[in-house]
């Protein structure tokens, strides 16, 4: 779970999946990424068996038509307005799912921006339809805009930092480092010696290893919430005079993501029984609070660290470095789901079923009908997001004529 730039930014970032598994973000919710964090690690809906890399090699199927789907009004206006956001973006940036082009994306798009507010469903029943990636068994999470006690200055009671991006994380330069799996290089720092070496860790960084740099955007009056906005990829740091700041994604120190859902439950820590705590996001801070050394140690066990920027506008931004909205966005892996393409989701969890649009991405968001729901900022979100796991099937919406042109029946 983004918000995640965190995504490649945030992206970014569930609880339920975090407590279910070990170890991605805003990047921008997670730590949610278009650069990704990794946040919230889940099991595969579909499989255990590795899955073709993209959608189109996985295989896709017409799904049924958009006038037979239970559609609300205000669940397709939501979407809509969600989609409207998401077209410039949809018009000109490649497509890693090998579904769509940016061409077949113009005609839905010059609809939309010209649409109005009227018979939002009528917008998408004659514009889009349906297909099914894989066997579109669908897992769905949740992720949530964080509201933390912060400032923008140092005052007391607000003693952890949160740090901007450092000057000296970069990319290593071909031969000092090997290449990530993806290809790419991996970040890091060069030494006095000129030696590439990983970036600090979270237990190093805790410690202050960045202090006295000036990379302080702000302070916050409690290390573990800031821990899980961190793992959300974005946030909102309210001071004492009731000022808000918004926060998001801005980069990741490079170390691997571990979710420490899925170490308390590898220790027996999660369940029901005497001494074992909830799997939910409170559950864990639970946790943490009620055992404070262990707690912390438990959290430095994630050396991930997120650095944050300071952001302007109504909302997170997601992937497609635009807002993610309340209700109408989701998180999916880009290599599955064309990022800004609506999704509808049946799910055994009614308040995560309906349409959606896939505007995000989070580093544990990742395979075929996997999902993570956004669900705003507040308590209730805070709620929602924290116990999210949903259950069931997921349609990818496509502009009409997508599937005829690739072949399927």
């Amino acid at each position: 779970m983004a918000v995640r730039t965190a995504r490649a930014a945030l992206l970014s970032a569930s609880f339920a999946a975090l407590a279910a598994c070990g170890g991605v973000v805003p990047s921008p919710s997670g730590q949610r990424p278009p650069v990704s964090p990794p946040p919230r690690p889940t099991p595969a809906p579909s499989s255990s068996l590795p899955q073709p890399q993209n959608a189109l090699l996985l295989g896709v199927r017409a799904g049924p038509a958009i006038t037979s789907l239970p559609m609300t009004g205000d669940d397709a206006a939501g979407a809509l307005s969600a989609f409207r956001e998401s077209c410039a973006r949809l018009t000109t940036r490649a497509d890693g799912s090998g579904l769509t082009r940016p061409a077949d994306w113009r005609q839905a798009c010059t609809a939309a921006a010209n649409w109005g507010q009227g018979a939002p469903s009528a917008f998408f029943a004659s514009y889009f339809e349906t297909a099914r990636v894989g066997d579109g068994r669908a897992y769905a999470t949740g992720y949530y805009e964080p509201e933390i006690a912060g400032s923008r200055n140092a005052v007391p009671g607000y003693s952890y930092p949160v740090y901007g991006l450092p000057r000296d994380l970069v990319r290593a330069r071909p031969g000092d480092a090997a290449p990530l799996k993806d290809g790419r290089m991996p970040l890091g720092r060069y030494g006095p010696d000129g030696r590439f070496t990983a970036y600090f860790d979270r237990e190093e960084i805790t410690n202050g290893a960045l202090a006295g740099q000036g990379l302080e955007i702000a302070w916050v009056a409690d290390p573990v919430e800031f821990f899980f906005l961190q793992v959300q990829g974005s946030g909102r740091l309210v001071s004492p005079d009731g000022t808000v700041t918004r926060i998001g994604y801005a980069g990741q120190n490079g170390q691997a993501y571990t979710g420490i859902g899925g170490l308390m439950r590898e220790r027996g820590l999660v369940g029901s029984g005497p001494g074992q705590y909830s799997g939910s996001m409170q559950g864990i801070m639970q946790y943490i609070r009620e055992h404070p050394v262990e707690g912390r140690a438990l959290m430095n066990e994630n050396r991930s660290w997120v650095f944050f920027k300071v952001l302007e506008g109504d909302g997170p931004l997601g992937a497609l470095n635009v807002p993610v909205r309340a209700g109408s966005s989701v998180a999916a892996d880009p290599r599955f789901v064309p990022l800004g393409a609506p999704v509808w989701l049946d799910l055994d969890r009614r308040e995560a079923s309906g349409l959606w649009v896939a505007q995000d991405t989070g580093g544990a968001i990742k395979g075929a009908n996997r999902f993570d729901t956004f669900w705003g900022a507040g308590q209730r979100a805070r709620t929602i997001a924290g116990g999210m796991s949903g259950r069931g099937s997921a349609l990818v919406l496509l502009p009409r004529g997508t599937l005829s042109r690739l072949g399927v029946r």
